[in-house]
């Protein structure tokens, strides 16, 4: 019923049984209390989780739909798959928002204001963190990626240690290189629970598939930016003597001085991209500079960008400068399993 991944989070299977026993032997508490100490990641994963259940696209990526023990019944699932309710999901979605607005106080300590004031709120929260199956965390300042332009950059494992070691194989045989990979926000609540898949020719496909079925990518920021829904006017091209100091010192401090405070959910235009490992096999088809890769064994996570209102992405970042090839591998260190 309980898997563990690794050093992931533990994850829940969707058979009613298992949610139950999850749920009522306390383990999603432990897993939660565990993983909330995070808060500025916690913030993102309802902010996802907020943008899937608000596209008129929810009924394709607001997947997985939550599996929530009913507070007052243990023997029924207030949120069920088999029976969906988005506007209520939404609601509880709310409180928690409204909630985590009012107080900086950890997660943790407003169980009881959430209680008050929807008893699913809090249920609906340890289900948003337990069910992210990705490794996310905030990045210290010394182990950032300057060039990115923002102070929100989150290391992003979303392999299972099966598709890491198939991963570390290919590399060895292939070698490997870097590239972005852009998508809605909406549609990451779906990524970090069900990993990136070939949405060509299905459901999830939201762009045309012009060169084949398979995970796109490009090693140029421009491109991605571009597909994570970042308009012209919040790209910039920097110049080449202007210093690699990220965002504006002052967007900075700000973030830092703003510790545990919900900025990700006072925003309603995130925009985020992830730098991804890619084996360079002949799997690996370029066209100019749009890669597909159809073999999702060759793709995984490595980091994650997010710019908030008013932040501005560098549109000139090439992965395949060797300056910037190079800081990302200063910066990658030991921090996965495929060095």
């Amino acid at each position: 019923m309980l898997r563990s991944l690794g050093t992931m989070p533990p994850t829940v299977c969707e058979r009613e049984l298992c949610v139950f026993a999850f749920q009522t032997l306390g383990v999603m508490n432990e897993a939660a209390d565990e993983i909330a100490t995070g808060a500025q990641v916690v913030d993102l994963l309802v902010s996802m989780c907020r943008s899937a259940l608000e596209s008129p696209r929810k009924v394709v990526i607001f997947e997985p739909y939550p599996s929530v023990v009913d507070p007052n019944d243990p023997q029924m699932l207030a949120f069920n798959p088999r029976k969906k309710n988005y506007d209520r999901v939404m609601k509880a979605l709310d409180s928690i928002t409204s909630i985590r607005e009012m107080t900086q106080a950890p997660y943790l300590e407003i169980k009881k204001q959430m209680d008050k004031q929807d008893p699913l709120a809090h249920p609906l929260l340890q289900w948003v963190i337990s069910s992210n199956r990705s490794h996310i965390v905030k990045l210290p300042v010394n182990r950032q990626l300057k060039f990115m332009h923002t102070p929100h950059q989150f290391l992003l494992l979303s392999s299972p240690p099966a598709k890491e070691s198939n991963f570390r194989a290919a590399k060895n045989l292939y070698g490997s290189t870097f590239a972005f990979h852009g998508s809605h926000i909406e549609n990451w609540h779906s990524i970090l629970r069900n990993g990136l898949v070939v949405a060509s020719n299905t459901r999830l496909q939201l762009h045309g598939a012009m060169f084949g079925s398979g995970i796109y990518l490009s090693p140029l920021s421009s491109i991605s930016f571009g597909y994570s829904g970042m308009n012209k006017k919040q790209q910039k091209v920097s110049a080449k003597d202007e210093p690699a100091s990220g965002s504006k010192g002052s967007t900075t401090s700000q973030s830092q001085k703003k510790g545990q405070q919900s900025q990700f959910l006072q925003s309603r235009n995130l925009k985020c991209i992830a730098l991804c490992e890619v084996i360079t096999s002949s799997d690996l088809h370029k066209h100019g500079e749009i890669w597909v890769v159809p073999n999702t064994d060759h793709v995984c996570t490595r980091f994650f960008f997010v710019y908030e209102d008013g932040q501005v992405g560098d549109t000139s970042i090439n992965t395949q400068e060797p300056s910037i090839h190079k800081e990302i591998l200063r910066v990658i260190g030991n921090q996965t399993a495929t060095g």
